[in-house]
């Protein structure tokens, strides 16, 4: 049984400053061997921001909600699914899109710090 995003934990998710989260993101990537740029690949696939525009919003200070409603998310980031800290991204509601949005991202995170190849985390429709 899979936890239930709340009101609430919305809020608390978009008040969130990306630039505090993003070297957290880092540091976890690199302890298992993996890049900055891999990091900033897998961000501007799901954002659509460019290295500048993600720079811009660490500089900013931007809250989660600013980083996520000027994203160009991408047309495949529904087939990002799975648990990622007790939720399972599919079943949260569409009501709490930031929420989501975040844990599609940390998803990607995830997998890019278990070692999965970039072809499979950049997600692909099967022709």
């Amino acid at each position: 049984m899979s936890m239930k995003v709340t009101v609430e934990k919305n809020d608390k998710v978009a008040k969130m400053i990306f630039a505090s989260i993003y070297p957290l993101y880092l540091n976890r990537l690199e302890k298992n061997g993996r890049t900055k740029e891999e990091l900033d690949q897998v961000l501007t696939w799901f954002t659509g921001y460019d290295k500048a525009a993600l720079q811009t919003l660490i500089n900013e200070k931007a809250t989660f909600k600013t980083f996520f409603q000027n994203a160009n998310i991408h047309a495949n980031a529904h087939m990002i699914k799975g648990v990622v800290c007790g939720y399972r991204i599919e079943e949260i509601e569409d009501e709490f899109e930031v929420y989501k949005q975040c844990r599609q991202m940390e998803k990607l995170i995830d997998e890019l710090a278990k070692g999965r190849k970039m072809e499979k985390i950049l997600r692909v429709e099967k022709k």
